[in-house]
Order: structure tokens, then C-alpha cells, then sequence
């Protein structure tokens, strides 16, 4: 193969997703600078800016960007995902915060399952909201649905994640302010109060402006717990993807859900190169960045491939599902940590 015939190759795709990609790109810097203004979850304003823009999606040069900005810029920012994380950071919080996360995890998941069964909704509903509530809001809802199968429902899939990451970084914010005084109306010590912190509110931006707004240790604390609850999402994708594969249905000839998605097993790796220190401080903040900025630009496109008149069909349960979900997370965190006083 010649050098220009691969020149040409690789510039094809390149151009066909440039406009779409700037495009959600322009959101998410208007996103951001609404978040640090309004001190409001970014992925939040950037999925209603992108829904006000949702024309860009129907047809014309943005098209293909926006699919791949929803797609596969989604995924790499859910890898980046990892460089917060050590083994370190983990082992350091002791047996009992470790123990209290994947039980809340997958407590809260099942309680989710089971509910959203209850109302009606498919199992996958559940999933999604009880792994948003449970891991890490919205980046969770973004992975989460990232790994269920596409079909026939894909409309109905993106409505619902959408719907989920709405409802988490609304509650979220809410958690930020009600759940410090909750805090100190329950008498926790500073320790106790970052690990309900972390352990219950839904991304991590609002866990950091709680927990630090209380104090410094508290912040620390509540940090870790939070990150911790990020690396779930690792067993849990894989848990999803094991189970869909195992009920996998359609053609014969149709290829199953891979065992472990790409970006989970770059997730996995940039953890283990990151806990043995060989990622410079420097790189490291590069890449929480980026992986920040890869999130937001995609939950833009995301917004611009939905309709505000889907949502009109929603309805109460669903609100009612993720409220229930939240309080259910919250009341076993602070049971577990009232214990352990």
C-alpha cells in the first residue's frame, strides 16, 4: 500500500467527523464554563445545550461526528477513567470501607433491578439507574449503556440513559448541599463523615466540593471512598457483559457482546501502570483532563442525538425509581458507618 493511498485513508474518516466533533467540542466548552460558574454538574449542561441543538444530528456534515463523539470518544474518556485510581488509594482505606462499597454497589444495583421490575421497567432499566446511583452518576450511566447490546431499542436505550444521566447529576447537586448537614446532624467524625461522603453522593465533582467544603480530611477521605466506588465499575461492566452474553438471542451468524469490552481492559491497565507509579504526576493530571473533556464533549453529542418530545412519555415512576435508589444507598451507608462507630 502506497504512503499516499494511506494518507488518504486515514484523512477520509478525519474529515467526515471533524465538523461533528468540533461542534459537540464548542458544547462542552460552554458547559464547563457554565459548571464552574453555576458550581452545577458539566455533563448535565451539556446534555440540555445539546439537546437545544439537536437539528445538528437529522442530516448535514455533523452527522458522523456526533455519532462518533457519542460512541467512541465516550469510551476513551470512560478509560481515562482509571488514571484516578491506585491499588494504593484502595488498600489504604482498610478492610471495612472496601467491604461497605461492593456491598453497597451491588445492593443498590439489585435494589434497582428489583424495583425497576416492580414498576414495570425491563431489567436493564434497573442496571443502568441502580449502577449510575451506586458507582459514579452519570460516567457510570454512560459506561453502563455502553456495553448493553444494540438492537431494535436503541431509541429506547438512549432515552433512558439520558433520562438517567439527567436524574443523577440533578440529585447529585442536591446530595452535595443536603448531605453535609446530614453529616453533622448524625454527629459523624470527620473520617466517618468523608467515608458517608464518598460512599453516597453520585460524581465525584460533587463529592469533592462536599467533603473539602467540610474540611480537609473529610475531603481526603470522602475522595478515596469515591474513587473506589469508580473502580467498581470495572467488575461491574464485566458482570453486565458476561450476563448479556450469556442470553444473548438474534441471528446465528450474529456476533455476541465481546467478554471483556476494549475500554474496560485499557480501564484496567492504565489502573495497574498507574498504581505501580509509572505514570508522572504531570501526565496523570493530563489525562484526568482529558478524560473530563472526552466525557463532556460526548455527553453533548449525546444530547444532540435526542428529541425533548421523547421525554414527554416519561412519566413519575421513573423519578420515583432513581429518588428510591438514592435514599436506599444513603440509608445503608449510614447504617453501616453508625455501626462502625
Amino acid at each position: 500500500m502506497s504512503v499516499a493511498t494511506t494518507w488518504h485513508g486515514w484523512r477520509a474518516p478525519a474529515r467526515t467527523h471533524f465538523h461533528g466533533v468540533l461542534v459537540s467540542a464548542v458544547v462542552a466548552v460552554a458547559a464547563i464554563s457554565l459548571a464552574e460558574h453555576y458550581r452545577v454538574s458539566a455533563m448535565l449542561f451539556a446534555l440540555l445545550l445539546g439537546m437545544a441543538m439537536n437539528f445538528l444530528s437529522t442530516e448535514g456534515r455533523c452527522v458522523a461526528g456526533i455519532r462518533f463523539s457519542a460512541s467512541t470518544l465516550l469510551r476513551i474518556g470512560v478509560a481515562l477513567l482509571g488514571v484516578r485510581i491506585t491499588l494504593g488509594q484502595i488498600t489504604a482505606l482498610g478492610a471495612l470501607p472496601i467491604a461497605m462499597v461492593v456491598l453497597s454497589v451491588a445492593l443498590t444495583i439489585g435494589f434497582g433491578i428489583g424495583l425497576a421490575r416492580l414498576m414495570g421497567y425491563r431489567t436493564r432499566f434497573g442496571v443502568l439507574t441502580g449502577g449510575a446511583v451506586g458507582i459514579c452518576g452519570a460516567s457510570a450511566a454512560m459506561a453502563i449503556a455502553a456495553v448493553i447490546p444494540t438492537g431494535p431499542e436503541d431509541s429506547v436505550k438512549e432515552r433512558a440513559t439520558i433520562f438517567t444521566v439527567i436524574g443523577v447529576s440533578t440529585l447529585s447537586t442536591a446530595a452535595m448541599v443536603l448531605y453535609p448537614m446530614i453529616v453533622t446532624a448524625l454527629g459523624f467524625s470527620q473520617a466517618q463523615g468523608g467515608i458517608f461522603l464518598g460512599g453516597t453522593i453520585h460524581d465525584v465533582a460533587q463529592v469533592v466540593g462536599a467533603g473539602y467544603g467540610m474540611s480537609k480530611d473529610t475531603g481526603d477521605v470522602a475522595t478515596i471512598v469515591k474513587l473506589l466506588r469508580v473502580a467498581m465499575l470495572l467488575p461491574v461492566i464485566l458482570v453486565i457483559t458476561l450476563a448479556y452474553r450469556k442470553h444473548h438471542v438474534g441471528p446465528s451468524d450474529a456476533r455476541k457482546p465481546p467478554l471483556l469490552p476494549w475500554f474496560v481492559v485499557a480501564f484496567a491497565l492504565i489502573v495497574a501502570v498507574n498504581s505501580i507509579g509509572l505514570i508522572p504526576a504531570v501526565v496523570q493530571h493530563t489525562l484526568q483532563t482529558l478524560s473530563t473533556w472526552l466525557l463532556v464533549i460526548s455527553m453533548a453529542a449525546i444530547g444532540m442525538k435526542s428529541h425533548l418530545k421523547d421525554f414527554a412519555t416519561v412519566g413519575f415512576k421513573p423519578i420515583v425509581l432513581m429518588v428510591s435508589e438514592t435514599v436506599f444507598l444513603a440509608a445503608l451507608v449510614g447504617v453501616v458507618v453508625g455501626l462502625a462507630r
